[in-house]
């Protein structure tokens, strides 16, 4: 006779719960999976178009070759460290050190883990501004740390199109989240999900916190090259007294449209990049070779072919047709300095109190209720996003991706003309 099988026999770490690791994300209430097969889908932040042709073919040539398919130095191949140097140099204004200021990871991601790693101790407050990316939880909490959470302030009463950048931090508020045990501030410029560029003012208040009280900060700037309306990125790594104590972020992913690629970097000084290297040889050992070869082609020619003058241009005609569409709506909304993702304020679009939701939205806030309605009805899809202490700023907007082709976002478009219909 055929005996239940036991699967509560060795408990799980408290750190997944800790970290929200188990519970029904966004990401797998929002999948494609579970909505209808003709839904498009905006709520997922990467792209249905392939990278620049150039780029792909240097990574075909590169599994032509024999080096390229074996291990890479954990610090990454010496290739795009140098190509990393050419282009990063003038914009952190040194001369960067391509052995010991420079680390090749797999993905932004498993980078910032790494820092967290190797600098966090049991108990270490680590400073966030909601809403934030929901990875930043589990990768603080997973390493022992405590995720302190400090609003960004939309506009009162906004009304129409706004720009990202009157979300605010209020400084008071920063100031009084740091204690004893924190450790460490996370910066995210240009950020996700509300687009906004921080300014040289809003930098020097962190960076004059972070030193008072002897903070890291993590600057995770994976959209810099996304900036849009010749708004200023400035790296809170360029200020004075701040490069000793920032490790900044980048993205392959992001710069040459090739999220799945898993190549990311880190810039900063010799006694944060040593711990890290050391932790990230532990996680992973090293990153995907080949890639890496094809992102430093791709870096290599980025300033002959202006790509990413070019590739912003593009980014900001596709963020048009969706501001468009939401103009038309009348519905308030960010319009992103930088980033690919647009804040729609759903406070006012109305579904029946007895809409057949499934259980994964039913218990949760109302921006959930109004991401799968718009799903359903409209048939293109958006996620809420992410706010713990600070729910009542996440519960009136969806983000909206714009990193998919121009018919995509066209069509896309013309379905949430139908949206009037739901707005009170």
């Amino acid at each position: 006779m055929a005996t239940a099988e036991r699967s509560d026999l060795v408990r799980f770490s408290d750190r997944l719960k800790h970290g929200r690791a188990l519970a029904e994300d966004v990401w797998s209430i929002y999948n494609v999976a579970n909505l209808p097969a003709d839904c498009i889908n905006l709520g997922q932040g990467y792209m249905n178009f392939a990278p620049p042709e150039w780029v792909t073919n240097a990574a075909k040539e590169a599994l032509g070759t024999v080096a390229a398919n074996h291990y890479s130095h954990p610090k990454g191949r010496m290739r795009l460290r140098q190509a990393l140097k050419k282009v990063y140099d003038p914009q952190l204004e040194r001369d960067l050190d391509v052995e010991k200021e420079i680390l090749v990871t797999s993905g932004a991601n498993e980078g910032q883990y790494a820092v967290f790693t190797a600098f966090l101790e049991p108990g270490d407050e680590v400073i966030m501004f909601e809403p934030f990316f929901d990875q930043y939880l589990a990768s603080v909490t997973f390493n022992g740390g405590i995720p302190i959470y400090v609003p960004l302030h939309p506009p009162v009463n906004a009304t129409g199109r706004f720009s990202s950048d009157e979300w605010k931090i209020n400084p008071e508020e920063l100031r009084s989240a740091i204690t004893p045990r924190t450790k460490m501030i996370i910066v995210n410029t240009p950020h996700n999900p509300v687009g906004k560029v921080f300014t040289r003012a809003e930098l020097e208040v962190i960076a004059a916190l972070a030193k008072e009280h002897n903070l890291l900060v993590m600057s995770d700037e994976v959209y810099d090259t996304l900036v849009f309306d010749g708004k200023e990125h400035v790296r809170i790594a360029t200020l004075p007294g701040m490069w000793e104590r920032t490790v900044t972020v980048g993205s392959a992913g992001k710069s040459f449209a090739a999220t799945g690629w898993r190549v990311g970097w880190l810039f900063g000084p010799e006694y944060i990049m040593r711990p890290t290297l050391a932790a990230t040889t532990r996680i992973v050992f090293c990153s995907n070779s080949p890639l890496q070869e094809a992102t430093a082609v791709g870096l290599e020619q980025v300033q002959e072919r202006k790509f990413f003058e070019t590739q912003t241009a593009q980014y900001a005609e596709r963020r048009d047709v969706l501001t468009k569409c939401f103009d038309s709506l009348g519905l308030p909304y960010t319009d992103p300095e930088g980033s690919y993702f647009i804040l729609l304020d759903i406070s006012r679009v109305s579904f029946p109190d007895d809409y057949p939701f499934p259980e994964s939205v039913l218990g949760r806030g109302r921006d959930f209720k109004a991401c799968w309605f718009i799903a359903i009805e409209i048939g293109v899809s958006s996620i809420p996003f992410y706010c713990i202490e600070h729910a009542n700023i996440g519960e009136v907007y969806a983000r909206f991706a714009f990193c998919k082709d121009l018919d995509t976002l066209r069509h896309a478009a013309k379905r949430l003309e139908k949206l009037k219909e739901y707005i009170v």
